[in-house]
């Protein structure tokens, strides 16, 4: 949703509830972990309130367990922190589920996937960006391939049952190859909204 028009929220609100897509990608940046700042509790409140899929909350902020009961009751039904974000990524995950949330691990595009493997069971979601993160529309970054397919194989090998997420320069030029490296879940921003016809996109994306 970060790359939607927030003029007309309410309305691509309920264009996302008739597609086919079936989350929706709420990015929150602080300022601090990333150098930008996206929106905060009231738009997710305001999303929430006509969203009828659930909200995926990617949280790219410093120190996240701060907030992480408001996040449950401002509607996310999955919330993903950075791996680079906690020090104690444990007890972050298992607060997660302990209120009630599945529980996500977002890696940079410079972090190892061989850092999750001691942490795999308490995670339902791991996010891959394939951007640097803080800013929408960027160039995806091909190495991303490599990393999909080795996250898989350590998913596999840890008999974990995390979806594999990917995140940054998605869209119908690139999501057969995401899909084959071992994607399950693809974010799109600009390749949806930007697009003539939003809701075709996502079918494109979908499709391949």
């Amino acid at each position: 949703m970060l790359s939607s028009n927030f003029g007309q929220l309410e309305a691509e609100v309920k264009m996302v509830n008739k597609s086919v897509a079936d989350w929706f990608h709420l990015d929150i940046m602080d300022g601090i972990f990333v150098p930008n700042i996206s929106y905060g509790f009231p738009v997710i409140r305001a999303i929430a309130k006509e969203a009828e899929k659930p909200l995926d909350v990617h949280l790219m902020i410093h120190d996240p367990d701060r907030y992480l009961g408001v996040f449950k009751e401002t509607g996310a039904a999955w919330l993903t922190v950075h791996y680079e974000a906690c020090t104690h990524l444990h007890r972050t995950l298992r607060e997660i589920h302990n209120l009630g949330m599945k529980a996500g691990v977002a890696l940079n595009p410079h972090t190892p996937v061989a850092l999750l493997s001691d942490i795999l069971q308490e995670t339902d979601l791991v996010l891959i960006m394939s951007v640097n993160p803080g800013f929408g529309g960027q160039t995806f970054i091909t190495h991303t391939y490599r990393k999909i397919a080795e996250m898989k194989e350590l998913i596999l090998r840890e008999n974990a049952t995390a979806l594999l997420e990917v995140d940054g320069g998605v869209g119908a030029q690139n999501a057969e190859a995401l899909y084959a490296a071992g994607a399950d879940v693809l974010v799109a921003g600009h390749a949806v909204f930007g697009a003539a016809d939003p809701v075709q996109a996502m079918c494109r994306i979908k499709a391949e």
